[in-house]
């Protein structure tokens, strides 16, 4: 197995496209589903679980595969596993688009999900082998302002794609348009982008792969599918045993690495407080955030009845706010006040948070665009004041050993806490709206709003709590990559 010479001049560009074009739709697929939800529940008649599982199944399955389509890259070539993962997503985009009810949307997210597994984490390999370290910083800044981009941007331009009702495909289009960029993508990748292995080929955990999916899925499953059956016997006792497939699996990765074994999970890192905590106060903060981006755009299409264009374009406020904090904290912030950043940003989304639950109170049915304003603004900031300094303090004093272990872990936490957070939030929010007395419609979806905002807030207040565990300062060679990554 050969290494191909890295391109050089106009042949690299173009490689770096096509690297950037699969991270931009990974990233926009990530969310832009969320605003077109109302269209696709009328269209296929989808119930509420089926909603939640349309959002949970891709970042449930990018969290279960990404570790491993890291080493497989690193085993099999990374350009390899990039182009099948890129093949894979298109394909799956497809089938997306032709879905004729929720079940087969569903099992299409899934595998969209899984195929980003395997081209995303070729990304950035892939890069820092065509860019020596001097040149990089260019390219990695590139890459930090497009994921800022996409990430923010998925519920406007999903609203806008839905709205214009191409060809008459109406949500449909949200996927469609992935065909042409994809497969304009993979042209560039079989021809541009080289080829390259790690010079030390880890081993495969699949049969921790597996156990991680069984015990995520008999928590999420049940979890999800409990309110609108009534909460039988049988989601308590398959969460439990969810539980325990957890439990088994943390005491089969210490197995695996007392044995000189290479686990999915280094059980090991968790003796660093600073890494534990970090990987708490991330489940603590990204449940809540995932699950505002879903019942926000239920409450504004369903309660307030916006339309979809509408409801997209009410988000600019949050989707401008990201960036500047992000850039703000990384470059600055994190270097002038350290993990008070990162304690001060779930406050501000807490504050936030309340700003529109006080704002929804006072307006009733009557909210407009410019009355969420405040608080979407300030939900935005607190958001990009942890999301882009967040890794450099979990992961300031993982040993070098484990540095590689340890950033996919962290990868797969933020997206695991994604799935979780649609679940709980989405359960709680529709618990809120079927246990409310009130007699029309938007009043329903305030209730069920507002109620479960309170506890998103409060869960922002233990993500604060717990990032004061973190190191006091990252250190200084983390710090100046950040400035790198976000500088023009």
């Amino acid at each position: 197995m050969k290494t191909t010479a890295p391109p050089i001049g106009r042949a690299r560009s173009i490689a770096l496209i096509s690297l950037f074009l699969a991270s931009f739709m990974e990233l926009l697929d990530a969310t832009i589903v969320n605003v077109a939800l109302p269209d696709i529940e009328r269209s296929l008649d989808a119930h509420n679980a089926e909603l939640q599982w349309m959002v949970a199944s891709y970042t449930l399955a990018l969290a279960i595969g990404l570790i491993t389509g890291s080493r497989l890259g690193d085993i099999y070539g990374r350009k390899k596993m990039f182009i099948i993962g890129l093949v894979v997503f298109t394909v799956s985009s497809v089938l997306c688009g032709l879905a004729q009810n929720p079940e087969m949307l569903i099992a299409s997210r899934a595998l969209q999900g899984f195929a980003s597994a395997s081209m995303i984490p070729q990304v950035l390999s892939s890069v820092q082998v065509m860019y020596k370290p001097k040149e990089r910083a260019g390219a990695m800044a590139g890459f930090s302002a497009l994921a800022g981009v996409a990430a923010v941007s998925g519920p406007i331009l999903g609203a806008i794609l839905t709205d214009s009702n191409l060809f008459g495909w109406g949500w449909r289009t949200i996927f469609f348009v992935n065909v042409p960029v994809g497969i304009f993508a993979v042209i560039c990748a079989m021809k541009f982008v080289p080829e390259s292995f790690a010079p030390v080929r880890h081993k495969l955990d699949l049969s921790g792969v597996v156990v991680l999916a069984v015990g995520m899925l008999s928590i999420l499953y049940p979890l999800t599918m409990g309110r609108e059956d009534g909460w039988p016997l049988w989601t308590f006792l398959m969460m439990g045993f969810g539980l325990l497939v957890l439990v088994g699996f943390v005491l089969l990765q210490h197995r695996e690495e007392k044995h000189g074994g290479e686990p999915l999970v280094p059980v090991s890192l968790f003796k660093s407080r600073s890494f534990a905590a970090g990987i708490v106060m991330m489940f603590l903060f990204f449940i809540p955030m995932n699950g505002f981006f879903l019942i926000q755009t239920l409450f504004l299409q369903l309660g307030l009845q916006y339309p979809i264009l509408k409801a997209g374009l009410t988000m600019i406020p949050f989707s401008v706010m990201v960036p500047i904090l992000a850039g703000l904290s990384a470059a600055i912030l994190a270097k002038k006040i350290g993990r008070v950043v990162l304690q001060l940003g779930p406050l501000v989304i807490a504050i936030g948070f309340v700003v529109l639950i006080f704002t929804v109170q006072a307006n009733g049915g009557g909210v407009t665009p410019w009355h969420l304003i405040a608080g979407l603004a300030l939900s935005g900031a607190g958001f990009g004041m942890v999301v882009a300094p967040v890794g450099i303090f979990v992961l300031s004093e993982v040993p070098v050993k484990f540095a590689g272990a340890a950033s996919g872990l962290f990868n797969t936490t933020s997206q695991l806490s994604g799935a979780l957070g649609v679940a709980i939030v989405g359960t709680l929010f529709f618990n809120g709206i079927e246990s409310s007395t009130a007699h029309s419609q938007s009043g329903v979806f305030i209730d069920g709003f507002t109620s479960t905002m309170w506890l998103m807030a409060g869960g922002m207040v233990l993500a604060a709590i717990a990032a004061s565990f973190l190191p006091r300062w990252a250190s200084e060679a983390d710090v100046l990559d950040a400035e790198e990554s976000i500088s023009a």
